[in-house]
């Protein structure tokens, strides 16, 4: 029997105390955080990726100016931004600090759970997110509070995510749920990039074949899987029309509850651990990973 997923557990029961501070840092750090009307990049690696692409499309929607997400490996170079956002939780990510030491002149803030890191000397500006540092390897109350921090300074209040966290927290994982092919997660606007942290928090934890797309799309091919084996969950509402009824009639099993999307996130965290569990995987040390990837 492997013993394990004890960190992780303990760090996705303490998503509360962490988003509650979220307000306050956003004011705390409002001058190093992107300012209204600015041209923004926001950049980060694997889930901090996918928060970032969930941040960028709710500032563009929110009216606080253009905002694009990049895997920092792929940053667009001769692009002109007002500031680069960099969301790297260890502060050591090799691809994000050479980004950085490559944007010398640019304005540049990471947002990272560890000051003393490299990143302290690579960027302008941190906001340090220390008491939302993790142990386990895969990620889970950094990425959250990350976003919720960055709500937050958008103007998003945390009351209804609170709330429907405590729900995520109560919900009964049943056993039908631990061994699906595949696990598929839809998303729309912001929840398209949460769709994708939700795909790889299975992948990563327990060891699973999971995938993510744009609702909409998900009729251009991907639906070609579903079948009484699959799962196929709804982050951030029944979008489009009708496309949960034609799953659900191919035998897959639909999730899709009016929750706050990143709370929503919790319960796959959730999911992802106790599937792991149940192959005997350790959600705290996955295979081939490390907590930070650093190359040489």
């Amino acid at each position: 029997m492997v013993l394990g997923g004890d960190h992780v557990l303990k760090e996705i029961d303490s998503q509360g105390d962490c988003w509650r501070r979220a307000p306050r840092l956003a004011h705390e750090n409002a001058g190093v955080l992107p300012r209204e009307g600015d041209r923004v990049a926001v950049v980060g690696c694997g889930t901090s990726w996918f928060m970032a692409q969930a941040y960028a499309v709710l500032r563009e929607a929110s009216g606080h100016g253009e905002t694009d997400a990049f895997a920092a490996s792929e940053y667009p170079e001769g692009r002109s931004y007002d500031r680069v956002l960099a969301i790297t939780r260890s502060g050591t990510t090799t691809e994000v600090l050479h980004l950085l030491d490559r944007l010398r002149g640019v304005p540049t803030t990471a947002v990272t759970a560890v000051p003393g890191a490299e990143v302290a000397d690579a960027a302008d500006e941190l906001v340090v997110l220390d008491f939302a540092d993790e142990t386990s390897v895969v990620q889970t109350r950094f990425a959250t509070t990350a976003l919720m921090v960055l709500r937050a300074h958008l103007g998003s209040p945390v009351d209804q995510a609170l709330a429907d966290l405590d729900r995520a927290l109560a919900w009964t994982i049943g056993d039908d749920l631990l061994d699906r092919r595949p696990y598929t997660f839809l998303g729309t606007g912001w929840t398209t990039g949460l769709a994708q942290e939700a795909a790889l928090k299975l992948r990563e934890a327990s060891l699973s074949w999971a995938d993510a797309y744009p609702a909409m799309d998900y009729r251009h091919g991907p639906i070609s899987l579903a079948d009484g084996a699959s799962l196929v969950w709804f982050l951030g509402g029944l979008r489009p029309d009708g496309l949960a009824d034609e799953v659900a009639a191919l035998g897959a099993t639909v999730v899709a509850d009016p929750l706050d999307p990143v709370a929503d996130l919790v319960r796959v965290q959730r999911l992802a651990v106790a599937a792991g569990l149940a192959k005997g995987v350790d959600p705290d040390q996955p295979r081939n990973l490390t907590r930070s990837v650093i190359l040489h």
